[in-house]
């Protein structure tokens, strides 16, 4: 089983699926659904539940899970996803958050438009599901180069080389 999985994570396009990071940024992301899910229960039934208009309340009740959620899964991914690379956090924390707040609501048009189009061909279950799964791949690409840093990585690389010589 070993040796399927390093050969799976060889191969160009679904190999990073089958690497660590990836599985990790995977977790999160679940965990963010239940964290959304459970936040937005609260909202409705409690925090929210005097609101008589159900529309508010429930757009409240959404609002609230996904900034909790997304709070919750950017602090996952930064301590556990991403720990590694500590040393090169020359961002400020706020900054952090909101090139991985830009990230997930690019990957959120992504899933949007991509199930629209897939819709006309697929079950709509069917074309959400392949939507997700290309916003993740957006998702985790863009967090792993821009705001988590594999582009300082690379910098904090070659100037390191560079003073080498």
């Amino acid at each position: 089983m070993r040796a399927l999985i390093q050969s799976l994570q060889q191969l160009p396009l679904i190999g990073a699926l089958f690497r660590p990071r990836f599985i990790k940024f995977g977790i999160v992301g679940a965990s963010g659904v239940i964290v959304n899910l459970s936040v937005l229960y609260v909202g409705q039934e409690y925090l929210f539940n005097d609101i008589s208009a159900e529309t508010l309340r429930l757009n409240l009740s959404l609002a609230l899970a996904i900034f909790i959620a997304t709070i919750s899964n950017f602090t996952w991914n930064r301590r556990w996803t991403w720990h590694d690379r500590k040393e090169l956090r020359s961002v400020p924390i706020v900054v952090q958050f909101g090139q991985y707040a830009v990230a997930c609501w690019v990957g959120i048009v992504i899933q949007f438009g991509l199930t629209n189009l897939f819709a006309f061909f697929l079950h709509y279950l069917a074309a959400n599901l392949i939507a997700v799964v290309i916003a993740s791949l957006f998702n985790f690409v863009a967090n792993d180069f821009w705001t988590f840093g594999r582009f300082k990585l690379r910098r904090h690389e070659r100037e390191n080389s560079a003073d080498a010589i």
